[in-house]
């Protein structure tokens, strides 16, 4: 019998945390190695690296999902579930997170932080400003904005073509109202005038340089590369050409260390860099995730969205940079969402549906045969939630069965770890008898037109790409630059394999329209915009922030 669960919020501030400093040192980190913020949250100083390199690394778990719904499928919560669960059986878990953005903490999606008794604490903190990384993302970027319009305004040596400045603002907030704007309006010391737009600091290339960088003088390297403009020739212009990247780098010398925090159940939980999975790469820091798997048997990582975004980015191109190898990948998949994919309206889901659910079910069959591709082993993570009915779940166990994938029911929100011993006692099972042979999916090598045709085509389960007449010409700059050789990263829409939103399940018969093709040459990666993606979301009719307050004593109520 399910009984009712407090709001996240009143669980998170009830939780009893231990100080973090203790947390660390049963993990062996030093405490010369700490730098605390407060109590409860430190950062680790990066020469932890040095002092473990020589340590064997635990095996690293990535948790995805079905292609997400309105319903909620919860990864994140799974994920810090499943940490606590192998903790509960006895392995030596650490779970590595994406740090959570003020825009959708405001806006409409939540926080990143888990829920129920599945939580990384403290909460409030984590989802609202945490360590400040967030802030030096944002200063940066804005930092190279403002260098560039001034080059221009004091003489403009490099002879910036104003016309193609593709370098953006950004700003950690869902604010429509700036997606195009015109920037040096007014008198003639306030620049030239011309277009401009922001993103959400979470779409930023320094987002995803923080997130891929190895080190302090990778991270400042990378920002060098980055190309803001091309000049009158149609030559690029990188941020090393205005000499800035190194003043970029210092707003770095913290940021670059990743956060330690705690669960509910005091599982170390590392929480470093979040950007978007549906228009970034969608995976926190490959610094955090290598520190992970110094410090435990196990490493419990996620990637945003449903596997064929998220889990692809960070096979293809997290792994590939950092050289991560993962033992097995969680694929959490909930019954109200499967029959929303079998064509059940939202406002219905409560309703026993098993002819929904098996139609549903082709969704999470291509999501498994996704991760399959990579050569890893699968389990499935049923999120229970309160209304699923005993016919509807022994539907989706068989369902798995006979697609000869291991499922387990997972109960983390409501239980915590006790929830989730089944789960992570088959996962065990197996990470022991099933060896990963994990491969890529494509060749860095091959053209930009291959590349996403196979992402297309082995991936989302389509008959192949269009590319736009704009893309084309794009692909042909980028050949002529010779920066074609790069992993794709695919901004796609996070609710459908197509780049369709309303085509659920798996569709079949479809192409994807390939609308401006960019580059990230400081990620090191290649941007594919399909479909009415954006990079700067907008605030729901009746956003969360709404229901978000403080009281004279400092309490925050409403955050989720």
């Amino acid at each position: 019998m399910s009984v009712k669960v407090p709001s996240d919020i009143e669980i998170a501030q009830q939780a009893k945390m231990l100080p973090i400093a203790q947390i660390a040192k049963k993990w062996g980190i030093l405490d010369e190695e700490l730098e605390l913020y407060g109590k409860y949250k430190t950062k680790i100083s990066l020469d932890i690296f040095e002092r473990l390199k020589d340590k064997e690394d635990g095996k690293l778990i990535l948790v995805t999902a079905i292609t997400p719904t309105p319903a909620g499928e919860g990864k994140s919560t799974t994920g810090v579930g499943l940490g606590q669960a192998l903790n509960k059986i006895g392995k030596k878990a650490v779970i590595a997170l994406r740090e959570p953005s003020l825009g959708p903490v405001f806006g409409v999606k939540g926080g990143a932080a888990g829920g129920g008794y599945a939580q990384v604490v403290p909460m409030e903190d984590i989802n609202l400003h945490f360590t400040g990384d967030m802030h030096a993302i944002t200063t940066a970027n804005n930092l190279l904005s403002a260098a560039i319009d001034n080059h221009i305004h004091q003489g403009n040596a490099l002879k910036i073509d104003a016309r193609q400045i593709v370098w953006k603002r950004v700003l950690d907030m869902n604010d429509r109202s700036l997606r195009s704007v015109v920037v040096g309006i007014g008198p003639k010391g306030n620049g030239f005038v011309r277009e401009d737009g922001f993103m959400i600091t979470v779409a930023s290339e320094v987002m995803a340089v923080l997130c891929l960088a190895s080190d302090l003088m990778d991270l400042k390297e990378r920002f060098g590369r980055m190309i803001v403009a091309y000049n009158m020739d149609g030559d690029p212009i990188t941020a090393a050409q205005l000499g800035i990247h190194g003043a970029m780098g210092l707003l770095f010398k913290d940021a670059i260390k990743p956060n330690l925090v705690q669960t509910l159940e005091n599982t170390p939980a590392l929480i470093h860099g979040g950007p978007f999975a549906n228009i970034a790469h969608g995976c926190n820091s490959i610094m955090a995730t290598k520190l992970g798997l110094k410090l435990g048997e196990y490493v419990v990582t996620e990637a945003g969205f449903g596997a064929d975004l998220g889990a692809e980015k960070f096979l293809d191109i997290k792994c590939r940079y950092g050289n991560l190898k993962p033992a097995a990948v969680v694929v959490v998949a909930t019954i109200k969402a499967l029959k929303m994919h079998g064509g059940v309206k939202k406002t219905e889901l409560g309703t026993e549906n098993l002819e929904a659910l098996d139609a549903g079910f082709e969704n999470l069959e291509k999501q498994v045969e996704n991760i399959r591709t990579f050569g890893l082993p699968v389990l499935v993570a049923v999120n229970r939630f309160v209304n699923d009915t005993e016919a509807e779940i022994a539907l989706l166990m068989k369902k798995c069965e006979e697609a000869g994938v291991e499922v387990a029911l997972n109960e983390v929100w409501e239980k915590g770890g006790d929830g989730g011993v089944e789960m992570a006692q088959k996962l065990v099972n197996i990470v022991e008898k099933e060896e990963a042979d994990f491969k890529l999916l494509y060749d860095v090598e091959a053209s930009i037109p291959e590349k996403v045709n196979k992402i297309v085509t082995k991936i989302y389960g389509g008959n192949g790409v269009v590319f736009t007449g704009p893309a084309k010409k794009q692909i042909k700059k980028l050949e002529e630059l010779e920066l074609d050789k790069l992993p794709i990263c695919m901004a796609k829409t996070q609710y459908s394999l197509s780049d369709n939103a309303s085509l659920l399940g798996a569709p079949k018969d479809f192409e994807i329209t390939v609308r401006e093709v960019k580059i990230s040459a400081g990620a090191g990666f290649i941007v594919c915009l399909t479909g009415d993606v954006m990079t700067m979301p907008g605030l729901p009719k009746v956003p969360s922030a709404n229901k978000m307050d403080i009281d004279e004593d400092g309490n925050i109520v409403g955050l989720f």
